[in-house]
């Protein structure tokens, strides 16, 4: 998106931490946002357990938004407090779509390491894949390589795997409140859709994209079906469902954790890193250190529907 932000256009920043905000970072923050906005209001969302503060304006000129990013956001992570800068519709409206990569973002497994421990490869595979979200190697090939692993174990373990998916908390918060605002809801996965599916949907996810697994005679092969799931792909679905949704790209969020994600979240109007690997921090507008999905709630400057 622009790194502009333009004379009058709407600006947020919010906050939100699970500890009291400490009263020098709400001072630093609203002395930034009151010379470079006029018209600042403040409100504190409603989620259960945080303690949140969001501040609203209009650019009283034009502004760098890198620069004012790393100005408001710099020292609310050096104080550990999750913070998100929001300009244009997103700032008023909020999103008309939500993306979220799944492994490690959605829920705190990878699903992959699950279907290996079976296999009895979990430790390879989970090194192969803390060096492909780290962006040390190539993800379609990592893929491949993990997939074999898991050559002749029985499909049954898809739905072993779902029961012991631990969801992220606030996950199903968030898809309510993506839902309550008129928006909707998708995740992204480089897992597989024969995982993803069972626990997902029942959630209220609308849109899932992930790979797909080939199973023969009740076994898997150790081979995937169709497309690899990779950072273009996922790029390409944000980009799809905003079309066939008619929203405009300035109205997306996306969220991940690892390189494969950064695709979609370079695009996106707002881009948010989950307990994210150094790559994806540094890039992103907003940052989610605490597993609770729930603080994005608040970053958008909502309440949580009860």
């Amino acid at each position: 998106m622009s790194q502009t932000i333009r004379e009058g256009e709407p600006v947020r920043f919010s906050l939100a931490s699970s500890s009291p905000l400490p009263p020098g970072l709400s001072a630093h923050t609203a002395h930034v946002l009151e010379g470079a906005c006029s018209d600042t209001s403040i409100i504190e969302p409603s989620v259960a357990g945080l303690f949140t503060r969001s501040f609203l304006g209009r650019a009283r000129k034009k502004l760098d938004r890198d620069w004012l990013r790393e100005e408001l956001r710099g020292p609310a992570l050096a104080l550990r407090v999750d913070a998100a800068l929001l300009t244009g519709e997103m700032a008023t409206d909020g999103p008309a779509l939500v993306v979220t990569d799944v492994d490690s973002t959605f829920i705190a497994n990878e699903v992959i390491e699950m279907l290996a421990a079976a296999a009895g490869s979990e430790e390879q595979v989970r090194d192969i894949t803390t060096r492909a979200m780290a962006g040390e190697l190539d993800f379609a090939g990592s893929l491949t390589e993990r997939v074999a692993t898991l050559g002749g174990v029985q499909a049954t373990v898809f739905e072993e795997a779902a029961q012991s998916v631990i969801v992220h908390q606030g996950a199903r918060e968030l898809v309510a409140a993506v839902h309550a605002h008129g928006g909707i809801f998708g995740l992204v996965s480089g897992g597989f859709h024969e995982v993803v599916d069972r626990f997902a949907y029942p959630l209220g996810v609308d849109r899932i994209l992930a790979n797909r697994l080939e199973v023969a005679g009740g076994r898997l092969t150790g081979r995937t079906r169709g497309p690899i799931i990779d950072r273009a792909a996922k790029a390409q679905a944000l980009t799809h469902w905003a079309e066939t949704l008619d929203v405009p790209l300035d109205r997306t969020v996306a969220v991940g954790d690892g390189a494969n994600d950064l695709g979609m979240m370079e695009i996106a109007g707002l881009s948010v890193a989950f307990c994210a690997k150094p790559v994806v921090l540094e890039s992103a507008d907003s940052a989610i250190t605490s597993p609770r999905l729930d603080i994005l709630i608040a970053l958008l400057g909502w309440d949580a529907v009860s």
